[in-house]
């Protein structure tokens, strides 16, 4: 369908890893520049500019996050009035058209506080900006780790389905970002400074990763809440278990 709408790009602003793979046998690339659902930051909003702005000389520039409500709506209006396309005012119009939520008053902030870009300026963005995201840095990874786990803690008080106040938030969704951000958070190896400490996170990262991965399997395939908020304490537990043994 995007590829008979003349798109070639794709900037993804969804936690969620890319399928670079599968898009580009459709023709369509990737640019992964994830945001929060309380804005993002001056740097993010050129990133995104210079990725629309140059993907727009091939065709359409489809701006993707989960829902298509929320962070897209938030990040496709903050861009269109970066570049003149439209104003701030309108926009924010247009975000309420999409649905994006009243909850997310940061997105509707980005997009209110927009001016116009300089073309010097997005000029020297660096264009080379990542087809997938991951925040493999070690510290990064366990703040984008616990942000995640707060959300499947929110989504468990709501038994298992998406909070009327949060409405972004989808269980399985939340539960495979942990995944990827355990799978590709990087792992100490032996033969470091302390390869005692090293070791061990090691070891205690793997226990973790299975937790995860049992999480996101289990929510595939059920919906019974004991059995999910049984796992989600499991996946708790395992990184209690690292912060009590490494961090604290």
């Amino acid at each position: 369908s995007l590829r008979a709408m003349g798109v070639h790009t794709i900037i993804s602003v969804d936690g969620a890893v890319p399928d670079v793979e599968r898009a580009a046998t459709y023709g369509l690339r990737y640019v992964h520049l994830p945001i929060g659902y309380g804005g993002f930051d001056e740097e993010r909003r050129l990133q995104l500019v210079r990725a629309t702005r140059d993907g727009r000389r091939e065709g359409p520039v489809y701006v993707h996050c989960h829902h298509g409500q929320h962070r897209s709506a938030g990040a496709a209006a903050t861009v269109v009035a970066s570049l003149g396309w439209d104003t701030p005012d309108a926009m924010i119009e247009r975000m309420h058209v999409a649905g994006t939520s009243p909850h997310y008053a940061g997105l509707y902030a980005c997009a209110a506080a927009a001016t116009v870009v300089p073309d010097e300026v997005i000029d020297g963005v660096d264009g080379d900006l990542p087809e997938v995201s991951r925040p493999t840095d070690l510290v990064r990874s366990m703040v984008e780790m616990g942000h995640t786990i707060d959300h499947l803690a929110r989504i468990d008080a709501w038994n298992w389905t998406t909070p009327e106040d949060h409405p972004d938030l989808v269980p399985l969704a939340e539960a495979s970002r942990l995944a990827d951000l355990l799978r590709f958070v990087e792992t100490p190896v032996p033969g470091s400074k302390d390869e005692a400490s090293a070791t061990s996170l090691a070891r205690l990262l793997e226990a973790s990763r299975r937790e995860a991965a049992t999480l996101e399997d289990l929510i595939a395939r059920t919906r019974d809440v004991a059995a999910l908020q049984h796992q989600l304490g499991m996946v708790a537990n395992s990184c209690l278990a690292c912060h009590e043994r490494l961090r604290d």
